[in-house]
């Protein structure tokens, strides 16, 4: 843990008046990123009326290994993508079934009511019945992560980033380290789930952090309008404060894979499309009207909350992901503002295995032990609140449930 996370609002106004002194013409600097935003949020809305701002592609579209170049350069604009196709429906229908069967044989609901509270990311939430299953090692969860079909896609997109040089790469964009999420299962009329627009992967870190000030060098010292954020080269070298509200590992995109039919009005996600949109937050935390004490809100230890009252420019470039089908994917950037609709008006459940892409590097090679007993011993994943519901679940995977490639992806082989 860095220094500086002993005492987080003392760092934050020593941090803050540093860069107010260090960052040169920073009221110039965000003149200029506001003004590309506005061109930003109106390109979204123009292509949200033309077919839809979040880009999207086939999984045959990636036999080669690559996404095309067009549909790359999108995504490193937008920050987000859809991959339809990736699962057959036949087997979808299977893991989703097999996952009912697996809460259901397990009497989770019941179980869940006496660890309310364990989980303090959902704990504003008062759901009568659960949305979000802290469950990570069912057989399905465990298939889907180790599967070719994600081992081409993850690999596929880990290569729209860019990386510091061939030779020292940041991450190795083929080989996939194992990170185990959680499930939903959102019922239709649930009105509990809403989560509010915000960003993962660190808050106040992505000020007070060193990592994170490399990682936005070109906003805050160079030329703001360079800025990249699939820029590989710092991004696998910040530090974040310990939380159950933080990945522990590099994720080059979150993602989730659909087990049903979903798309907008169904309670799913939504998000606003602009690859860029961080380093205009991070310079509107130091402009004149912000506290010294102040990051525009963010608080330690929590997502990065997306302010209307700060960050009000960007707030009509918030969309829904298009409708997919079950088998299809969805992925994006970890600095991509995002949120989950207030209300499921669907008819049926919305229900998603979250998987994100984790690519092999030192940071999350050092995480994979850690994770690795907690799979075998059926505890949930370290990152998480220590429910540890699938202890003694029946029908949990194990490792006789891992292939090759599964082993691999959990640091149980060496490659």
């Amino acid at each position: 843990m860095q220094p500086w996370m002993s005492d987080v609002p003392a760092a934050i106004v020593r941090v803050k008046a540093e860069l107010r002194k260090s960052v040169l013409d920073v009221e110039a600097r965000f003149r200029t990123l506001t003004a590309q935003l506005e061109r930003e949020v109106n390109a979204v809305v123009r292509e949200g009326r033309n077919g839809g701002a979040v880009p999207e592609l086939h999984y045959s579209d990636l036999a080669a290994g690559q996404v095309p170049g067009p549909v790359a350069d999108k995504i490193r604009r937008r920050g987000c993508v859809v991959v339809r196709g990736v699962f057959p429906a036949s087997r979808i229908a299977s893991w989703n079934d097999q996952i009912g069967e697996y809460v259901e044989r397990n009497h989770y609901a019941e179980r869940q009511k006496s660890r309310v509270g364990l989980d303090r990311y959902f704990a504003t939430l008062a759901a009568t019945s659960p949305q979000i299953y802290s469950l990570y090692w069912s057989k399905p969860q465990v298939s889907a992560r180790q599967s070719d079909e994600l081992a081409r896609v993850r690999a596929a997109l880990n290569r729209v980033w860019r990386q510091p040089s061939t030779e020292a790469p940041a991450f190795d964009a083929a080989r996939e380290c194992t990170y185990a999420d959680r499930l939903r299962r959102r019922q239709p009329g649930d009105r509990t789930l809403g989560l509010s627009p915000h960003a993962d992967g660190g808050s106040v870190e992505r000020w007070c952090d060193p990592g994170y000030q490399r990682v936005y060098g070109e906003v805050l010292f160079g030329d703001p309008t360079r800025y990249d954020p699939f820029d590989a080269t710092h991004r696998v070298s910040i530090d974040q404060i310990p939380s159950p509200a933080v990945c522990s590992v590099f994720r080059t995109f979150q993602g989730w894979t659909a087990l049903s039919q979903q798309g907008p009005g169904d309670g799913t996600l939504q998000l606003i499309p602009i690859a860029n949109l961080m380093g205009w937050i991070v310079l509107r935390a130091l402009q004149p009207d912000v506290a010294g004490d102040d990051l525009c809100g963010a608080k330690a230890g929590n997502a990065l909350a997306f302010d209307a009252r700060w960050h009000g420019p960007a707030a009509e470039a918030l969309v829904s992901i298009p409708r997919v089908q079950p088998g299809d994917t969805v992925w994006w950037h970890n600095d991509i503002i995002h949120a989950v609709e207030a209300e499921h008006r669907g008819k049926s459940s919305s229900n998603v295995i979250y998987i994100g892409a984790a690519p092999w590097c030192p940071k999350n090679a050092a995480f994979l032990p850690r994770q690795a007993q907690c799979f075998l011993q059926g505890r949930s994943c370290p990152d998480f609140a220590a429910e540890d519901y699938e202890v003694d679940f029946e029908g949990r995977a194990t490792e006789d449930d891992l292939t090759p490639l599964g082993r691999r992806q959990m640091g149980l082989d060496p490659r």
